[in-house]
């Protein structure tokens, strides 16, 4: 896949002006989503009421397009790579998953097999692309895995117990949201993580000027988002070799201080 481009601000309007004169057969797809999304915005002011809307209208034309497959090959290959991911870095199947915006289960399909039965918890804040997850189940025969699905209205994660994750995962969440947001996350998740787990998430990267496209794009600098663990009392660390795999995004895994782990 091309290099990031780290430095793009992408709502400039020189950027934009160039790239609809390279890509002129996208701009006509580009003004039905803005015009769109600004008629969701006036609807829905706060941002997670927003992207529930967003997730609603996606899902309706496509589950696998709604969380960032343009086609179920691509679908399935996210999917293996972020269990593949995980996989090399420390999932064991006793462990307990809470996956933050689990979508129609790209990867979670994979999680809930590998992982013994009841241990997988997803939550999302869209209930029409849940209703397609458990589609995935049906279509993947893993309903004897006792998965648990869950709408929710945030991320301050209220109703779930104290310590009890091992393993909580983010995939493209981030990269949608503002940084209160982010940050409502990050000051509650710690909460839920069993001593010696960790939270993997990934974000949308520059190392330019922060900024967003359309209110559901948002690039952030990598210290930006370190520093926000930190402020909550958490242990964050850039994964490196997530660069070396065929995604856009980047990877950031957090920890309790005292309970990093070395995989």
């Amino acid at each position: 896949m091309p290099a990031k481009k780290l430095s793009v601000n992408r709502s400039a309007l020189g950027h934009r002006v160039s790239y609809a004169l390279r890509h002129p057969q996208r701009v006509p797809r580009h003004l039905v989503r803005a015009t769109r999304d600004a008629w969701l915005r006036y609807r829905y002011p706060d941002h997670v009421a927003y992207y529930r809307a967003v997730m609603r209208s996606d899902t309706r034309t496509s589950p696998e397009a709604a969380v960032g497959s343009r086609s179920h090959e691509r679908w399935l290959a996210l999917g293996a790579m972020q269990f593949d991911y995980l996989l090399d870095h420390g999932l064991r199947p006793e462990h307990r998953m809470l996956e933050i915006g689990c979508g129609n289960l790209r990867a979670g399909w994979r999680f809930i097999s590998h992982l013994e039965p009841g241990h997988y918890y997803g939550v999302d804040i869209s209930p029409e692309i849940l209703a397609a997850a458990q589609d995935t189940l049906v279509r993947e025969g893993l309903q004897d895995r006792r998965p648990t699905l869950t709408p929710v209205r945030d991320l301050t994660l209220r109703f779930l117990p104290d310590a009890h994750f091992d393993v909580v995962h983010a995939h493209s969440v981030f990269s949608h949201s503002p940084l209160p947001v982010i940050e409502e996350c990050l000051a509650h998740v710690g909460r839920v993580m069993a001593p010696g787990g960790w939270f993997d998430f990934t974000f949308d990267r520059t190392e330019g000027v922060e900024h967003q496209v359309l209110r559901e794009d948002f690039y952030y600098r990598t210290e930006t988002l370190i520093a926000l663990a930190e402020k909550h009392g958490l242990a964050a660390r850039f994964m490196a070799d997530w660069e070396e795999l065929p995604h856009g995004q980047s990877k950031i895994r957090v920890t309790h201080p005292e309970g990093t782990r070395t995989s």
